[in-house]
């Protein structure tokens, strides 16, 4: 009964003050002025146009993946070793795929991701090589979907989808789940 109360009180305690913090005013209050007093309003800032295109820099394990999913990586206490990224039989040596994890403890737990240039011959063999191993094969918008037979993987996102390779035009994503892709920016 005790513990009841407790937890009723913390989270009314909780409730009440993110309550009072979406209530509180974000600033000074506005005065009214008339229409004859309005200030014009400031002209929009022109964009800064650059002729040099940006370039994507380096592949790493940590340019790979977004930026905010590094930092929640680190800040867990978790760092990036990179493996040897085979698809379907196909060693993808212009690409790297990497797997995050606290190396600092003996476990299983972490998140893998992998991107790789190839070609559409080397795309081909590797789609080959992964129906016959058994992957599920699926055409979306993005590009030729291959997952893994929800019976044996690992671990699955919301969808049922485990281990998943996304091919699209001259390049191929891997992650651990399927929605795991949509962490994976780098565009080669």
């Amino acid at each position: 009964m005790t513990l009841r109360i407790i937890s009723a009180a913390a989270g009314a305690l909780v409730l009440l003050v993110a309550l009072t913090a979406c209530g509180a005013p974000a600033g000074p209050q506005a005065s009214r002025t008339s229409d004859a007093v309005r200030p014009s309003p400031a002209p929009s800032p022109e964009p800064v146009s650059s002729s040099v295109p940006e370039t994507p820099g380096e592949l790493t394990c940590e340019s790979m993946i977004s930026a905010g999913t590094v930092s929640v990586f680190t800040d867990m206490g978790w760092t990036a070793q990179s493996k040897e990224f085979v698809v379907g039989g196909v060693a993808l040596t212009d690409g790297l795929l990497c797997f995050w994890a606290d190396y600092s403890v003996a476990s299983d737990h972490g998140q893998l991701y992998g991107w790789a240039s190839l070609s559409s011959e080397d795309a081909a063999q590797a789609q080959s090589g992964l129906l016959s191993e058994g992957w599920k094969r699926e055409d979306g918008p993005d590009g030729v979907y291959f997952t893994e037979d929800p019976r044996y993987a690992m671990g699955l996102d919301e969808d049922g989808y485990g281990m998943t390779y996304l091919f699209g035009d001259g390049w191929v994503r891997f992650a651990d789940t399927r929605q795991g892709l949509i962490l994976i920016e780098w565009t080669g």
